[in-house]
């Protein structure tokens, strides 16, 4: 029996669609036959549900809702914040303190329960977590391979570089990346997109795994017929972290 695969999923900056694209990765791999969890480790935003008595997060329910193996909500969401906000902020307002070992440990059980499990960051590669640690240092510890998601519209290439030089400066691989369409009337989102291609191929070796259309409603599903899961794979499979 083959090790389970994992991977990091980070994205260009907040609201560009990175758990979209975490779900159609997420049914990607369901449809490549694997069995497919999803943790999002810090979430900021949730909602009191008197039906079942539990705070939601609407992104870990969406991730959920795609997964083929659901784990524990403990598991999936160590740190679920109330306010939607940056997540140190909110933390320290609640109390509490955003530790990366408990994170590190609950991956291991979900790596225990899965073939594959999708990993969602909050916000960009660098949002903190404390005084003197952030998302970077989170992903370096789960030592995880990184997909980056670009939200195409004005300012992308710059956004897209800047981040995967980030990812790369931490010491981690960039597996690939997927070109978002957020705004649907950007002006030459194409070649916008052909040129963080070529950029990220030649300085980091990352493949596209796909160009995500704007949808409207958004669809895991539909998402996920636009990615290419067997790239991603081979990938993962030959990753060397």
């Amino acid at each position: 029996m083959s090790s389970p695969l994992s991977l990091f999923v980070t994205g260009t900056d907040t609201e560009i669609g990175k758990t979209l694209v975490s779900c159609a990765l997420l049914r990607g791999f369901a449809n490549a036959g694997l069995a497919a969890a999803a943790m999002k480790p810090v979430a900021a935003g949730a909602e009191f549900n008197a039906e079942d008595g539990m705070w939601h997060n609407e992104d870990a329910d969406q991730l959920d809702a795609a997964a083929g193996v659901l784990l524990p909500p403990e598991v999936r969401t160590p740190y679920l914040l109330q306010a939607p906000a940056a997540p140190h902020i909110v933390a320290a307002q609640e109390g509490r303190t955003l530790e990366i070992a408990p994170i590190v440990q609950c991956h291991r059980e979900a790596m225990q329960r899965a073939d594959v499990v999708v990993v969602e960051g909050v916000g960009g590669f660098r949002v903190p977590l404390d005084g003197t640690r952030d998302t970077a240092d989170l992903a370096v510890a789960l030592g995880l391979p990184v997909v980056l998601v670009v939200g195409v519209r004005l300012g992308c290439i710059n956004h897209a570089l800047l981040t995967a030089d980030a990812v790369a400066a931490r010491g981690l691989r960039l597996a690939g990346w997927v070109a978002n369409i957020v705004d649907p009337a950007m002006r030459f989102a194409d070649e916008n997109v052909q040129t963080i291609r070529e950029w990220l191929a030649r300085e980091h070796g990352a493949p596209l795994l796909g160009t995500v259309p704007h949808l409207a409603p958004p669809s895991a599903q539909v998402a996920a017929e636009h990615l290419n899961i067997d790239a991603l794979l081979h990938a993962l499979r030959s990753n060397t972290l």
